[in-house]
């Protein structure tokens, strides 16, 4: 309790609607079975077909990674001081 001022009710923090917490999960989940498909198949198969599945699923989620960094990091701020 505050003895100066009577206690105001506090409203709720605002809530994200633009989507729901399950919606996340698809990608990283996508992206960690590439990763794992690639460190498997440049371990087990190191000739041919093997060496270029293991080269393209461990590029493909570098890639996505790069290209997201970059996004966050070329955003411009909001007028408040945050990210837009």
């Amino acid at each position: 309790m505050n003895a100066v001022a009577p206690e105001i009710p506090m409203p709720p923090p605002p809530v994200s609607a633009s989507r729901p917490s399950v919606a996340i999960w698809p990608w990283p989940i996508a992206l960690g079975l590439l990763t794992t498909f690639g460190l498997l198949s440049a371990l087990l198969g190191q000739h041919g077909v093997w060496l270029a599945l293991s080269w393209a699923a461990l590029s493909i989620p570098l890639i996505v990674t790069v290209a997201c960094v970059r996004r966050a990091w070329c955003r411009t701020p909001s007028v408040k001081g945050g990210q837009s």
